[in-house]
Parts: structure tokens; C-alpha cells; sequence
């Protein structure tokens, strides 16, 4: 029997429409570009990304991938999205990224083929996006070796963060696309920790990621309101 993929159809379509756009820096995937440098010198700040084996879960069209193989990690980047790993592939060729490689594979599946495989597991931007999220918390946790780090990234689920994250960003800013993300799928800050003391993680680190519309400039804060990171240790 084929274990059922925890994955929404709608949402690897709706990604997948806009893979030839993933590495325009003024496309739909701008915000994406805009916060690669933030959130990439976090991680390795914590994890120290040189030389380490790296997965990069939900890696899309591999912009978090492709700037932490440019650091010096070993790279391996999953996703569903067939289109979207296709221009990864490309661009990892076009740009001569070495030390990148990329895999059409669920996070469940791969937990169950390598097992503590990995030094530094990053699932950024993703859990929002998926069925069953504490299913992809479990299936990091296991990839990762102990004493590793899992960094998820996420939105909040409060009034503030559908005023911000969808009214503003995809209706009035235009940051990104109608639709991109769904309320009712955002993660509290308290669910996701419960999640990730249930998978043997402990967390260590939180951030928030704020934007200033004036200014077109995004930062890391205390402020875990909307945007927000969680930097975890396997124990």
C-alpha cells in the first residue's frame, strides 16, 4: 500500500505555475530574495553552515539552498514541486553552484531512507503550506543527527498576522500572490513548540521577521507577531 503524501495538490500547483519566476528578484518570489540574506546568516550563525551536510526541506526553487552550498555546506534540497525543483537544477548549473543537489521526495519519505542523516535540517516558509505540519516536525527531527539543528519558519495565526500577511502583503503591498497563503493553515508560535517537543527537538532560538512598506526593508526582531523563526536542537 503507498502511504499517503502530506502534501495539497493546490498548493504544488499553484507553486509550480510560477517556477519560471522563482529567481527574478523583482517577481512574485521578490520577498523571498529580500529575506534569503537575513535568514541564511541566522542559520548559520547558530549552526555554523560551512562543511556541514544540509537539508533544506521544501526547497521550492532553491534560493535558501543555492546561498547556503555558496557558504560551503553540502546541500540537499526536496521538494514536491516538480516544475520548481527543475529550475533549482537550472539555475544551480547556469550560476556553476557546486555542492547543491536537489531530489523530488516527501521529508517522510526521505526520514525513512536516511535516518540522522543530516548535520542542519531547514524547513523555511513551508509548514504553512502542508495537511499535516507536526507530521513534517517528526519526519525533520528524524533526519537530523543528534545534537543537530532543525530552523522552521512560519507565519502566526492571530488577527495581526491576517491583517499583515494576507490583507497587506497580497492585497493592498502586492509583496505576493492572491492566495499564496491560507489563514486558517498558519501556525502559533505555542503550537509549533508543541509540535517540536513532541519530535524530541528543543528549542532554542525564536525570532521574529518584520517589514517596513515605507523603507522596502525587512529585519529580524523579538517580535514574533506575523513572521516568525524557531532555531531547535535535537536532543
Amino acid at each position: 500500500m503507498t502511504a499517503q503524501i502530506n502534501a495539497d495538490p493546490a498548493e504544488l500547483a499553484k507553486f509550480s505555475d510560477l517556477a519560471h519566476r522563482w529567481w527574478d528578484p523583482d517577481g512574485e518570489f521578490r520577498p523571498l530574495h529580500q529575506i534569503n540574506p537575513l535568514r541564511m546568516a541566522w542559520i548559520d550563525g547558530i549552526a555554523g553552515l560551512p562543511g556541514k551536510r544540509v537539508l533544506d526541506v521544501g526547497c521550492g526553487g532553491g534560493v535558501l539552498s543555492d546561498g547556503m552550498a555558496r557558504l560551503g555546506a553540502d546541500v540537499l534540497g526536496i521538494d514536491l514541486a516538480s516544475k520548481a525543483l527543475r529550475v533549482a537544477q537550472l539555475h544551480a548549473l547556469e550560476a556553476g553552484t557546486t555542492g547543491v543537489r536537489y531530489q523530488e521526495i516527501s521529508v517522510e519519505d526521505l526520514a525513512r531512507e536516511e535516518p540522522e542523516g543530516f548535520d542542519v535540517v531547514t524547513c523555511m516558509e513551508m509548514l504553512e503550506h502542508v495537511p499535516d505540519p507536526s507530521s513534517v516536525v517528526r519526519a525533520c527531527a528524524a533526519l537530523v543527527k543528534p545534537g543537530g539543528h532543525v530552523f522552521f519558519s512560519t507565519l502566526n495565526r492571530n488577527p495581526k498576522a491576517f491583517l499583515f500577511a494576507i490583507l497587506g502583503a497580497e492585497y493592498v503591498l502586492g509583496l505576493l500572490p492572491r492566495g499564496t497563503h491560507e489563514y486558517a493553515r498558519f501556525i502559533r508560535p505555542s503550537e509549533l513548540a508543541a509540535h517540536c517537543r513532541a519530535a524530541g527537538l528543543d528549542l532554542q532560538h525564536t525570532r521574529g521577521m518584520e517589514y517596513n512598506p515605507l523603507t522596502r526593508r525587512y529585519w529580524l526582531s523579538g517580535d514574533t507577531s506575523v513572521n516568525y523563526l524557531f532555531g531547535t536542537r535535537k536532543v
